[in-house]
């Protein structure tokens, strides 16, 4: 694949994004504009402690912790969070600001004929969705894609830092994320693998702001902290901004959470055998991957195990109550995205060998993805991802089945999950006649959703909810609250609304 192809002039300008949720797009002309703009900034805030989260912040039990409450600029809570106000709506405004149009509005249906990714899920492309690898990224938890990505952009001298997540350096805390400003490689390939709990990106804001040697960053993080990120980067005093984004669904609340999915989930004491857990995926054949590694041998091992499996009550205590009102899964407002939902996985697949999606949103996306290619960090496997079978009969049976909501509607909760050759046996069965590569990924997207929106409902009422929810998603809820000869989301909607008027 020709690094010509994906290469587009970029000039780096001092021009603004956006100067603040719901404002219009600028350009240098208007440089005095901004700079009367941003003294109507509020004034800086007094930091929380995280050891009152969630407590004392903000959003409460729906604080996604993506770290902005724990800096000064918690001033710009209310209009920054994705969780407070009108929440993740805000994307609808901010999407056409950051990449000049908004995405393509019609809805893609089993009835459709593109097999292709399509913008009304997946959101703004600047290309068709591409499948990839990483090149010379050794212990990363894929094949080093995203690591790939920072590090040549730092080569390159794109950036001067690089914000993103490390890992902790005792290797027991693999589940704690800590957030750095990366100035080396070294200190990039520190944030090698996905951390599984909540982690505060934002933490470096005013780091970043006081320190005048960073005029060009990339910030790496998922959808609620690119989205908080987007409101108050203009306020850092950057010449430029990159944001590398991935596709996010279901963290746990804490790296304790995590551990205890591992061990109550899965059966699996981290540190017996010699083994230590680096990290686990819910993979497309419907299994979890945990990926093993040991001090006596370089080689890594895989234990999967069928969704079907876990048990019942191990999912509200394993997913943070913030992950239950996202509704960007696929990051809307990053440059560019790395996922692996919408790639083929074959039976032989690990983490480590298979491919991943990349959704390039912009010229930003395009100058990431070139020079990644041209550092020989990054390969190109197809330049448009692809997919078969249908998905919205899957999304809404992984609705009724949810445990989670169930809890919701009053229903009964599964505490045992299948014994596990009944477990295997389904999940060969899903994945053979099941959804497959850019529609699987349309599958767990529509779940998501409308999984999500139950939540909202059941929270704060339909109107509450339904403002929280960009248009994308409510257009996913309408089709399937309208859909001919199925009317599953309607009813589970209907009982969550019937209990919430018998609450006291």
């Amino acid at each position: 694949c020709s690094v010509d192809a994906f290469i587009l002039e970029y000039k780096p300008t001092r021009t603004s994004i956006f100067l603040s949720a719901g404002a219009a797009s600028t350009t240098n002309a208007d440089s005095q504009h901004i700079t009367k703009n941003r003294k109507k900034k509020p004034k800086p805030g007094r930091p929380i402690d995280d050891q009152y989260w969630p407590e004392r912040f903000p959003a409460k039990d729906h604080c996604s912790k993506c770290g902005l409450c724990e800096t000064t600029f918690v001033s710009s809570v209310t209009s920054a969070c994705a969780f407070l106000g009108d929440g993740m709506s805000r994307i609808d405004d901010l999407e056409p600001q950051i990449h000049d149009r908004a995405r393509a509005s019609e809805y893609i249906g089993d009835g459709s004929s593109t097999t292709d990714a399509d913008e009304f899920r997946f959101g703004v492309m600047s290309r068709p969705m591409m499948l990839v690898k990483g090149k010379t990224i050794e212990d990363a938890q894929w094949t080093g894609v995203v690591t790939g990505i920072a590090v040549s952009m730092l080569e390159e001298g794109l950036v001067d830092a690089v914000v993103c997540i490390a890992s902790s350096e005792d290797e027991d805390e693999w589940s704690r994320g800590i957030p750095i400003v990366a100035r080396t490689t070294r200190e990039i390939l520190r944030g090698r693998g996905v951390k599984p709990a909540l982690a505060p990106s934002l933490k470096v804001l005013d780091e970043i702001k006081g320190d005048d040697s960073i005029r060009r960053l990339l910030f790496c993080g998922v959808g609620c902290a690119v989205q908080a990120f987007r409101a108050v980067q203009d306020d850092l005093g950057l010449e430029d901004v990159f944001v590398l984004g991935t596709n996010c669904a279901d963290n746990s609340p804490t790296p304790r959470a995590a551990k205890d999915f591992i061990k109550i989930g899965l059966g699996l004491e981290d540190g017996d055998d010699d083994l230590r857990v680096q990290g686990y995926e819910f993979m497309q054949d419907f299994k979890v991957h945990v990926k093993l590694s040991s001090p006596s041998s370089s080689k890594k091992s895989y234990l999967k195990s069928p969704y079907f499996c876990l048990p019942g009550s191990i999912a509200s205590a394993s997913i943070a109550p913030s992950c239950l009102a996202c509704f960007d899964y696929t990051n809307a407002l990053a440059d560019v995205v790395v996922g692996y939902m919408a790639a083929p996985l074959n039976d032989s697949d690990t983490m480590s060998s298979s491919l991943q999606s990349l959704t390039v949103r912009n010229q930003r996306g395009q100058t990431m993805v070139s020079n990644a290619i041209r550092h020989q960090r990054l390969s190109v496997h197809s330049e448009q991802a692809s997919g078969s079978g249908n998905h919205e009969t899957l999304s809404s049976a992984t609705v009724q089945a949810d445990n989670i909501v169930m809890a919701m509607t009053g229903g009964p909760i599964k505490e045992k999950g299948m014994p596990k050759l009944l477990g295997n046996l389904m999940s060969f069965i899903m994945t053979r006649a099941g959804p497959k590569g850019v529609n699987f990924a349309r599958y767990s997207i529509d779940y998501h959703v409308l999984r999500n929106y139950l939540h909202v409902v059941d929270t704060w009422g339909e109107e509450k909810g339904r403002r929280l929810m960009p248009k994308y998603a409510i257009e996913i809820v309408n089709h399937y609250l309208g859909k001919d000869g199925d009317d599953s989301i309607s009813k589970l909607r209907e009982l969550i609304l019937q209990k919430k008027e018998l609450r006291p």
